[in-house]
């Protein structure tokens, strides 16, 4: 216990000097190169700062500045004490703007799930937006499939999910339409489908192989689309990574038509009819408001700019499609 005892007191003194007041005082003196320059900067008597900074390498038990010549230059020690204190003043800042931001209503962080059909580019111009207005708010993106982001959403680990199915008897689950997408067949030129004659049956698809994105789904087995029982299947783990498998003959499978069309323009995908027709999936985006309580401001500016259809078209667009159609809502 003696042992510990000062060291004890060393730690109780250093954080007593050093106060973010302590930081600026440090930084004064480093930028006007002496303490009379600094003093007057600060509006203090030249004697005070230096008795305050004193008092600081006496609770550290260092020199933070070499007085040796008319400049007063940082020592190694003070050097690290003024890159460190930087950092401590931006955390200051942060935490400061983050305490008001909560205190007006704005979330400190707000978790968002998107599905792998959602634009991230148009997803990354929104989040630039967002910042531009509300940088205090810290935004977390994290991926899901299919009923993932609904998952996440009905149990607090998200706050809003984009491109997520609609959901059943969910509890507290908002959720709206967030468009319509067409999906395509379509396979590699290699692949023994692309020589049979259109449209092909569902017998015919059963016997090869499909691509498939599996559900993120923490409950049961998720959902399926587009699999026939008994059939060979490729699971992969995101929408690109299906795209990229179709592309090399590892199997076929229907496809968000806006991410296929430039492969299809470009003979690297070919897109074939089936019995089954037009295929559209209408995915929504949800959230979650548990006891009737309000949205938070910086959910309020997510849903109020979903709920612009431009933005939502956005969002099921890929390349230039999406970037014109954001900077336009």
């Amino acid at each position: 216990m003696n042992d510990q005892t000062p060291t004890v007191q060393f730690t109780s003194l250093a954080r007593e000097a050093l106060t973010p007041q302590a930081f600026a005082m440090l930084q004064a003196i480093d930028q006007a190169g002496s303490f009379a320059g600094a003093a007057r900067s600060l509006g203090m008597v030249p004697s005070a700062l230096t008795y305050r900074v004193r008092q600081i390498e006496e609770a550290l038990d260092v020199l933070l500045f070499d007085r040796s010549s008319r400049r007063a230059r940082p020592t190694a020690a003070g050097a690290e004490l003024l890159r460190a204190s930087d950092r401590l003043l931006e955390a200051v800042d942060a935490i400061t703007h983050q305490v008001r931001s909560v205190a007006t209503g704005w979330e400190s962080r707000l978790t968002i799930a998107v599905d792998n059909i959602v634009s991230k580019q148009a997803l990354f111009d929104l989040c630039t937006d967002f910042y531009a207005m509300h940088p205090a708010t810290r935004l977390r993106l994290r991926d899901e499939v299919l009923s993932g982001g609904l998952d996440a959403v009905a149990d607090g680990r998200a706050d809003l999910a984009i491109g997520a199915p609609d959901h059943v008897d969910l509890p507290d689950v908002h959720s709206r339409p967030l468009g319509e997408l067409r999906l395509v067949f379509a396979v590699a030129p290699t692949h023994p489908l692309a020589r049979e004659p259109e449209p092909l049956s569902d017998k015919l698809l059963r016997q090869h192989r499909a691509v498939a994105v599996a559900d993120s789904t923490s409950r049961g087995t998720g959902l399926t689309i587009g699999l026939f029982d008994g059939q060979e299947v490729l699971t992969v783990a995101t929408m690109q990574d299906k795209l990229h498998a179709q592309m090399r003959g590892l199997g076929s499978g229907f496809l968000p038509e806006c991410l296929a069309r430039p492969h299809i323009d470009n003979g690297t995908l070919v897109e074939r009819r089936t019995e089954r027709g037009l295929r559209l999936v209408r995915p929504h985006y949800a959230w979650r408001l548990a006891d009737g309580a309000p949205p938070g401001r910086a959910l309020q500016w997510w849903l109020g700019r979903l709920d612009n259809p431009v933005t939502r078209a956005a969002l099921l667009a890929h390349g230039g499609t999406a970037e014109r159609a954001v900077a336009a809502s």
